[in-house]
């Protein structure tokens, strides 16, 4: 494709026309249909679109709005959203008070100088160092959460001069570089080795954990860093055994790693305390947030750290940079959304909500044994466990054809994962447990049909 400014500035006027409009005329809805679709093959990426339609039904569906607990496409069409973009509507779709936040701090600035102190990036440090357990103090601010694992391997680096770094199978830390060496699946990692100097444990392994330390520091390629989610999203929802991560504490200070927690998707109140690691009263040396942590309106995440993991950083603050990290934006996000989650009791929400669903979830597992095979978790990070992936990708088309907006990992739909907003009514869990019966109950039929088609055939 040629360039053509003249294009292009036309094509602008009419997109910002576009998002002016509170509403859209049957023509512009599909107008819209039409082009996103056509511009997403042809300059984003045409593989997405397979994915982005599996679980549509008898049309396209295009995004459009929100508010709450759910979205609407561009006809209208409204679905309760119990995926939370992977955890990143902590306090629900455009909260009134984060997207307040963030209007005002626009009227007045959008990015900062780069040179002069920005204020908000000062608060937010300090309101960071107030919501974290123990001795985390320092905070760097990033864009994403896989920039916010690559700051805590460099912040691990820098302190115990070491490159070695430990993680867990069925970890997902993200997919840039150093994130990806932590990350497990061999689909996503084997095009780009060698990646930095990784090994991986079984999650929940403490006695792994131990040989791979005691290996590594005997050999000398000790190791700088465990890296290790307190619950594995990407993985199925798994759940640190209790004791796992107060064993992982003990097992790094001995042998002087730095134990990085991953809370970019198990944090921010999500399971019912402010960051999953309190449940066992374990402080890391570094954490990475990120998802929920700009109340899902800005992009932003962080690097946190004690102040033994900044000595060296602030011997030298060029060593990390960035342009839009901790953007006056971003931060004004974050700032309300530590605001929305503690005054509005979203927390304690989280905790009470996922009592609720959990033993919903187990009980329609035992009621239809031969689709779900269970169902674990805490909080509002749960998962529904099925026999096999095709039945778990056959429940999540249903859901969508109800009005359910669901989904499994990338390449896995035999969990699917349940992590709606925090401010999710109970009227709204109820139509989704009506929905998932009446999708269970359609797979089941449905494979009964097509096994007395297979016999008389």
């Amino acid at each position: 494709m040629s360039q053509d400014l003249n294009q292009a500035s036309s094509k602008a006027l009419d997109v910002l026309d576009l998002i002016s409009k509170k509403t859209l005329t049957e023509s512009e809805r599909q107008k819209v249909i039409d082009e996103s679709v056509q511009y997403w093959k042809d300059h984003v990426n045409e593989g997405f679109l397979k994915y982005r339609k599996s679980v549509s039904t008898d049309y396209t569906a295009v995004e459009w709005s929100d508010e709450g607990a759910i979205f609407r496409d561009v006809h209208g069409k409204e679905f309760i959203d119990m995926l939370g973009g992977y955890g990143i509507y902590s306090v629900g779709h455009r909260h009134p008070v984060v997207l307040k936040a963030v209007i005002d701090q626009l009227q007045r600035q959008g990015i900062h100088s780069q040179e002069l102190i920005d204020p908000l990036r000062s608060y937010l440090a300090h309101l960071v160092a107030l919501i974290t357990p123990g001795d985390l103090k320092y905070s760097f601010f990033t864009n994403s959460g896989t920039e916010s694992i690559e700051g805590c391997l460099k912040m691990a680096t820098l302190t115990t001069g070491r490159h070695h770094f430990v993680g867990t199978i069925g970890g997902f830390h993200g997919k840039s570089l150093g994130s990806l060496g932590g990350t497990s699946k061999a689909v996503f990692r084997e095009p780009f080795l060698p990646l930095m100097n990784w090994s991986h444990v079984p999650f929940g392994d403490l006695q792994a954990l131990k040989v791979t330390l005691e290996c590594c520091d005997f050999s000398g390629n000790r190791v700088a860093g465990f890296v290790v989610e307190p619950i594995q999203g990407e993985g199925g929802i798994n759940v640190a055994p209790p004791g796992y991560l107060k064993g992982a504490r003990e097992l790094c200070d001995k042998y002087g790693t730095m134990l990085i927690f991953d809370e970019i998707q198990c944090g921010m109140g999500r399971t019912g305390k402010m960051f999953y690691c309190e449940y066992d009263e374990v402080t890391p040396d570094l954490m990475a947030l990120g998802k929920g942590f700009g109340g899902g309106v800005a992009p932003i995440g962080a690097v946190v750290g004690t102040a033994k993991t900044w000595e060296k950083y602030i011997d030298n603050p060029f060593l990390h940079t960035t342009t839009f990290g901790g953007n006056p934006l971003a931060c004004a996000a974050a700032i309300a959304t530590i605001s929305v989650l503690l005054n509005e009791k979203l927390i304690e929400q989280a905790k009470e909500k996922g009592d609720y669903m959990l033993p919903k979830l187990e009980e329609m597992a035992k009621k239809y044994p031969e689709v779900m095979a269970g169902a674990r978790g805490v909080g509002l990070m749960l998962g529904m466990e099925f026999q096999d992936n095709d039945l778990g990708y056959e429940v999540s088309k249903q859901l969508f054809a109800r009005n359910i907006l669901i989904s499994g990992t990338y390449i896995n739909a035999r969990v699917l994962r349940v992590e709606p907003p925090l401010v999710i009514s109970y009227e709204q869990i109820d139509t989704f447990f009506k929905a998932l019966e009446e999708s269970l109950r359609h797979v089941i039929q449905e494979r009964k049909l097509r096994a007395v088609a297979a016999t008389t055939a």
